[in-house]
């Protein structure tokens, strides 16, 4: 078990989450709520576990995005603040009716919201943390990130995070 291939994996199966909304026909709004609440569950329980496990190791054991000078510091500041975005989004979609042109607008703010960080993290935070942790560590965290995602698999009280004092607090 490895957290990258386990991110890599989760954001997949988002990915394939937001395809299968696509497919429902828009007057379906029970189905469309029904995969929509399941994929907001994902979103904001994944976010939460990446920061409570996997960012706070890449502070710590990162050296920044690769061909790059920056530090680990920018890359999980941009990170928080996508995962705020995301947030937000789905907040937006909540206070729609399933299925309304708003809920829709929402839905595709946070799903362009969460393309940009899954792309970002792929590129900078994975593959930096790949060449940076060893396998030992990469497998504890899968763990712990599993392990949560497990416990709160209906889904918590999602909470913004300021991006300069995560990094301050766990830098």
């Amino acid at each position: 078990m490895d957290i990258t291939e386990e991110i890599l994996f989760q954001h997949h199966e988002q990915r394939r989450q937001f395809a299968l909304l696509d497919e429902i026909p828009r007057e379906d709004t029970e189905t469309l709520g029904a995969v929509w609440r399941r994929l907001a569950v994902l979103l904001e329980v994944h976010a939460e576990a990446e920061e409570r496990y996997f960012y706070p190791e890449v502070l710590r054991l990162g050296h920044g995005a690769p061909g790059t000078d920056d530090g680990p510091e920018p890359e999980t500041e941009d990170a928080v603040k996508d995962h705020n975005e995301i947030r937000d989004g789905i907040r937006k979609a909540d206070a729609h009716p399933v299925g309304s042109d708003e809920w829709w607008d929402a839905v595709r703010e946070t799903r362009e919201a969460n393309d940009d960080h899954m792309g970002e993290e792929e590129r900078e935070d994975l593959a930096d943390f790949r060449m940076h942790a060893d396998l030992q560590t990469r497998h504890d965290i899968a763990v712990k990130f599993i392990a949560y995602e497990a416990r709160h698999w209906s889904g918590i009280k999602p909470v913004d995070k300021d991006p300069e004092e995560y990094v301050e607090q766990h830098g």
